[in-house]
């Protein structure tokens, strides 16, 4: 019998910055076995053209186990667990193809959006245990990471509806608002002086590891069952 697979994507670094915790937690979990599954992570492309061939790729064996998809919310201060994929793409910057798009379809003539099939509450419930700050959100927004939970969503209920698959979102890692912050300090140092919401320096991090702590619970618990 073959061994079940929990499949794990991340993202592709974008919007200029040089690594996107995603992709790290993914590439961190690749070929850990929990709950009984072996993880198989993937980095996606930050691209709407190609992201339904990867996605198809993915998909093109036996059904995994679960598919998890991870995210970069930039001022996020914790995991946030997505509950709905919309069909909608409005980007606020260009993908990494460098396409704007404007109330387009993520698929044109699908559903308006699907609910996540994830055990959200016990996810929640399991990493506020753990003391990892969590919350769970209305949906994905708009961008790469909507469209790439509605993907999933879209072609399992097809394929194999049985398997559990939904979003997380993820803070940014420490250098990076580190990073921020020295630059604001070389363009504008005034602002180091006081607290404005939405500047750099208001911006929140969590460290690789609790993120990748955060993400293997994840898998634990939608493995677990009922």
């Amino acid at each position: 019998m073959a061994e079940p697979i929990a499949v794990v994507t991340g993202f592709e670094p974008f919007g200029g910055r040089d690594a996107n915790p995603s992709a790290e937690v993914a590439r961190a979990l690749d070929g850990e076995r929990i709950a009984g599954a072996r993880v198989q992570g993937h980095v996606l492309p930050v691209s709407l053209e190609r992201l339904p061939h990867q996605v198809d790729e993915i998909l093109s064996g036996p059904p995994p186990a679960a598919v998890i998809s991870l995210g970069l919310a930039p001022g996020e201060p914790m995991i946030r667990l997505e509950r709905v994929g919309l069909n909608l793409a409005q980007f606020d910057i260009p993908d990494n193809d460098g396409r704007l798009l404007r109330d387009a379809p993520v698929e044109p003539g699908g559903a308006d959006g699907c609910f996540a099939t994830l055990p959200l509450r016990r996810i929640e419930r399991r990493l506020l245990a753990a003391g990892i700050p969590a919350r769970l959100s209305l949906s994905a927004g708009a961008y790469l990471c909507n469209a790439t939970l509605y993907a999933f969503l879209r072609r399992l209920r097809e394929r194999a509806p049985a398997t559990p698959c939904g979003f997380v979102h993820l803070p940014l890692l420490p250098h990076q608002v580190a990073q921020a912050l020295a630059e604001m300090n070389r363009k504008r140092p005034t602002d180091l002086l006081r607290f404005e919401p939405g500047s750099s320096l208001g911006l929140p991090s969590m460290d690789l590891a609790t993120q990748t702590l955060a993400v293997r619970l994840v898998i634990e618990e939608t493995l677990a069952g009922e």
